[in-house]
């Protein structure tokens, strides 16, 4: 539902009836850090890119057959960049974060860059004591460090483990860290080629998560035929509709308890990519809320 004649600059356009943070039972937060980027910039222009391309998104959703947006989803403020450091950036994350879920909103951010994702783990933990994490990636991300930081978007994940389990989808590119070692024997990556050749682990690496899920997708996860408009793009990804099927599973047998898209870097002039991290989000937000309007 959107509102007529002029379009708010918020997700999805939505009127203020949809949007207002009091009454939503969703909140889309966009972060827009690029703070330890390593190959292909731009992920800082993703958040307003995904915003401006959601009004254009259709609000009906056919599985739900009906407007998942009418549970509210408000738009907050961007979080902006401190110049102090990566590690300052990640405790506002965290603390901001925080302070959305303490409201009881489900929270969708818009990265900016995978680093971003690690404070925004630690702060739904604080409520999900059995959190689990999903994540949907070209890469590992489990080196200790990078380029002399702990917080670069290379490690996202080796600190994510400090505070939880995770089970990884779509890994092509792999740094044979001891982390990434240690969780290629647990079982808890599968690579891209796996999961396009051996769907029946699907339900494995699903019974691998707890009941409540924390989702984080970096875009580039998806082939690029999908997803060209990514910082460090690899071949051979995951393809939409089997990316939306993995997210349904995860939706209809655990709880979506929150999530993030990061790494969109726009291309000027190829607007495809934006838009299709747009349904991405709208569809993360309509499973996690089940579709229900707010009563």
């Amino acid at each position: 539902m959107k509102m007529d004649g002029l379009y708010p600059w918020n997700f999805l356009a939505l009127g203020s009836d949809l949007s207002n943070y009091e009454s939503a039972r969703a909140a889309v937060l966009p972060i827009p850090y690029e703070g330890t980027v390593s190959y292909r910039s731009g992920t800082r222009l993703g958040p307003q890119a995904i915003i401006a391309a959601s009004r254009q998104v259709e609000t009906y959703d056919r599985e739900f057959d009906g407007e998942p947006c009418e549970a509210g989803i408000a738009t907050l403020g961007e979080l902006e960049q401190r110049s102090s450091g990566p590690e300052e950036m990640m405790s506002k994350i965290e603390e901001t974060a925080a302070g959305i879920i303490g409201d009881g909103k489900f929270l969708l951010t818009l990265g900016g860059e995978h680093s971003i994702s690690s404070p925004l783990v630690k702060a739904h933990k604080e409520k999900y004591r059995d959190l689990t994490v999903l994540q949907i990636d070209a890469h590992s991300d489990l080196r200790d460090e990078y380029q002399g930081s702990g917080f670069s978007h290379a490690c996202v994940m080796s600190r994510i483990k400090e505070y939880c389990p995770f089970v990884s989808i779509g890994i092509r590119a792999f740094c044979g860290s001891e982390n990434e070692k240690t969780a290629l024997s647990q079982g808890r990556i599968l690579s891209a080629f796996d999961f396009h050749e051996n769907k029946e682990r699907w339900p494995i690496l699903l019974s691998m998560l707890s009941h409540n899920v924390y989702i984080t997708l970096d875009l580039d996860g998806l082939d690029p035929s999908v997803m060209p408009a990514v910082g460090t793009p690899e071949p051979g990804g995951l393809y939409w509709d089997e990316t939306l099927d993995l997210i349904r599973a995860v939706g209809k047998e655990k709880q979506i308890v929150g999530a993030d898209i990061v790494e969109l870097a726009p291309i000027p002039g190829l607007i495809y990519p934006d838009f299709a991290a747009a349904r991405l989000a709208y569809k993360i937000i309509a499973l996690a809320l089940g579709g229900q309007k707010q009563v």
